[in-house]
């Protein structure tokens, strides 16, 4: 949700990775607009310019927002261009509007181009500093968060920040116990990956970036998505794609299969595995295959995609061969792949209460999703958010659970209409949302469907990374009093989105343009205020993973103010405010005498302390002391959480959180505002380690029991046996119908 640096957004979706120098012809290649990107960014100008919610001209000061954000696109941590760079470029500072209207983006390009010969010169200046030993006994510190520091002075200065940039990445991998030969291959290795995938970056990459910083200067939640990204976006929002059901990705010069998906051609084959790497790809049985060793990834996945029921052959290298192992040649038949990773999930907690056993059922919902296209065709079976909890809340009724949680952690949105559709499986009939367009017109979305599919305690877990369409569902519960809301404030983001196809609007007969995801309206809550920048408050508060000026629509400088309307008509079907004190207490009690919640609460305020530091020190001595403290806590932890003996950490084991500075941090971690280490940190990067060490590693953190799930499904527990034991309380508390049912 925050803004990065391009280059380690695209890393793990556009890498391939030599330990060679780069080839003159590819360091010398000089990037240029096409003729269609230049048609594109004038449509996009006359869609922002208009017709977004907050319609902004392109002039002078919207050309100076550009600019700002495009070089914050590219170099965000300033670890590239010199002062000397932005003084260069600083004539193109209000000049960017008329780049777009004289459809002449030589500018934007220009700035890239040199930003790749930045690039190579810094990391072949990281690669000579690996001949040279470091000392690790001096007090020095590497900034890794230099997101509002100023441009280096010179080359200089550059050259003292990447010294200290490398002398962190060897203590890291020194600290892990790696010998100095290895920790040398490594990094010299890690920077040529780096510097060849800046390299495979495309004319198309680059004006995605630049449109990219168009849109977000106007309002955060704005993009444009290139056809391929667009395609990209509609998988996530479907959850299917048609190919062979594999997950991909990156691992030295190879395109590797990380996971199968189960039902998909390739596990129904039974001859592809994790860590397998692909060599080729030719079409149809007889079709040429192409060597795609050193490809970008997404280039690969483009050759494996394809049609239903068309055939694609893989050659194969497998997991247990060597590079000069025997190959093996893979005919598949593509077919609809359902991507379930994303989809709705149930599962089940039993609280023990005194002498009774509580069933508390868990609905996680990871996205709203929904396949637009099928449910346009009128595909009776269509990909529903809202549908896939329909039928889990049945099963749950079916094992007799007493209440259901709504899991909406890190659930970032999607469908409007799969809020509205979902709120109402919980309520009987009623106005779910408001929506006002730039006109001021107001809407309202309503639940029509009578009755519902869960009328008993509900209760929805939401945390600072819930936004949007969780919010809109979060914030109706709430307002109608059907169900407690519990966690961390949300995200804060109340504006809705359209997909605009630019392509269509031209009457292109194939991807050209691309898309825009414009901010067309903001929605509203039934009782008239705004999720926008203040998102939901819990009525149980949890402690606070990430302040408001970290992560949130409050860190944003061009977030649409808070604002309210008139109430819609409704009646809450429920009141919950006598409950909630008790609850509270309950929760509290709880919290001050259980060692796991109490350890929790220190491992969330030690993340956020490590992190408003953003400073780490380069002596080896302060950093094994920090290592060694930061890893007896996890053990501590570890051991509360499986019951067994802490053992002490190795003189070289974790480096703890402190190791992860912007520089690995990719696109997916900046979902989470807080993650604390589950295993060791052995100072590589995802495509450095095997894919089966990486798994193991994957399966590990996943393992650990979710201490903030099971907390709520306790206070459920306790709204259970209140309003048993008080049938005027449950009167009040839960639907007519549910009330009705108590004993």
């Amino acid at each position: 949700m925050r803004r990065i640096s391009l280059t380690f957004a695209l890393l793990a979706a556009c890498g391939i990775a030599f330990a060679k120098p780069v080839s003159e012809s590819a360091s010398s290649l000089v990037l240029k607009p096409t003729p269609d990107q230049t048609e594109a960014a004038i449509w996009a100008m006359r869609f922002l310019s208009r017709f977004h919610y907050k319609p902004m001209p392109l002039d002078d000061a919207m050309s100076e927002k550009i600019f700002g954000s495009y070089l914050d696109s590219l170099d965000g941590d300033h670890l590239f261009f010199t002062q000397a760079d932005i003084d260069r470029f600083s004539a193109a500072r209000d000049k960017l509007d008329d780049a777009i209207f004289e459809r002449d983006l030589s500018a934007p390009f220009a700035i890239f181009n040199l930003y790749q010969q930045r690039v190579a010169e810094r990391l072949a200046y990281s690669r000579e500093l690996l001949a040279k030993p470091f000392d690790f006994s001096k007090d020095e510190s590497w900034q890794y968060d230099r997101a509002k520091a100023p441009w280096a002075k010179d080359t200089t200065e550059l050259d003292e920040l990447w010294r200290k940039r490398v002398k962190n990445d060897w203590l890291r991998l020194k600290l892990a116990n790696k010998p100095a030969k290895e920790i040398r291959e490594t990094l010299d290795k890690r920077y040529a990956n780096y510097l060849e995938r800046v390299h495979q970056l495309n004319s198309e990459d680059v004006f995605q970036t630049f449109m990219n910083a168009y849109a977000t200067s106007i309002e955060p939640h704005t993009n444009y998505l290139s056809p391929r990204a667009s395609e990209n976006f509609d998988i996530a929002m479907r959850l299917s794609l048609e190919g062979i059901g594999a997950v991909l990705q990156r691992l030295d010069e190879y395109t590797a299969i990380r996971e199968i998906i189960p039902g998909g051609p390739a596990a129904i084959s039974g001859k592809l595995s994790p860590g397998d790497r692909i060599v080729g790809v030719g079409q149809g049985a007889n079709g040429p295959i192409t060597d795609v060793i050193g490809w970008r990834l997404d280039d690969v996945v483009d050759k494996i995609r394809g049609a239903k029921g068309t055939i694609v052959r893989l050659e194969i290298l497998p997991d247990a061969a060597g590079p000069d192992g025997q190959h093996e040649i893979l005919t598949l038949t593509r077919n609809k792949v359902s991507v379930e990773e994303s989809a709705a999930k149930k599962s089940v907690i039993d609280v023990r209460s005194g002498d009774t056993t509580r069933r508390i059922g868990v609905i996680t919902l990871p996205t709203f999703y929904q396949d637009f296209e099928a449910r346009r065709r009128g595909d009776a079976d269509y990909k529903s958010a809202t549908r896939d909890v329909e039928r889990l809340l049945g099963e749950l009724s079916a094992e007799k659970v007493d209440g259901v949680v709504v899991d909406l952690r890190n659930n970032g949105g999607g469908s409007l209409d799969e809020a509205t559709d979902l709120t109402g499986l919980f309520i009987d009939k009623g106005p779910v949302v408001q929506i006002r367009d730039a006109s001021g017109r107001v809407e309202e979305k309503s639940d029509r469907r009578a009755g519902t599919a869960w009328s008993g305690p509900l209760a929805v877990l939401v945390n600072r990374a819930s936004a949007s369409a969780s919010e809109i569902f979060a914030a109706a519960i709430q307002d109608y009093g059907r169900g407690v809301i519990i966690g961390e404030p949300t995200f804060g983001k109340g504006t809705v989105q359209n997909l605009l196809n630019m392509d269509d609007m031209a009457r292109n007969e194939k991807p050209t343009y691309g898309d825009l995801k414009m901010t067309v309206q903001q929605f509203f809550r039934i009782n008239g205020g705004s999720t926008q920048l203040r998102g939901v408050t819990p009525e149980i508060s949890f402690p606070l993973t990430a302040a408001s000026d970290e992560f949130g629509e409050s860190s944003y400088e061009n977030a649409l103010p808070w604002t309210s309307i008139t109430r819609a008509d409704y009646k809450p079907v429920a009141d919950l405010k006598p409950l909630i004190p008790m609850l509270q207490a309950r929760h509290q009690a709880r919290a001050e005498n259980d060692p796991v919640w109490k350890s929790l609460v220190a491992e969330i305020a030690d993340a956020r302390r490590i992190r408003a530091e953003k400073t780490l020190s380069l002596n080896e001595a302060v950093r094994t002391t920090e290592r060694d403290e930061q890893e007896a806590k996890r053990k501590a932890r570890e051991a509360l959480l499986t019951g067994k003996p802490a053992v002490a950490a190795a003189a070289h084991g974790d480096s703890g959180t402190r190791d992860a500075p912007r520089s690995v941090v990719s696109a997916e971690d900046e979902s989470d505002p807080v993650s604390a280490p589950a295993v060791e940190d052995d100072g590589l990067q995802a495509d450095e380690r095997s894919i089966s060490k990486d798994l193991a590693r994957e399966e590990k953190r996943k393992a650990k029991p979710d201490i903030v799930l099971n907390e709520v499904a306790r206070i459920l527990s306790d709204e259970i046996d209140l309003i048993r034991n008080d049938t005027k309380l449950a009167a009040r508390v839960l639907p007519h119908e549910a009330a009705a049912g108590v004993d």
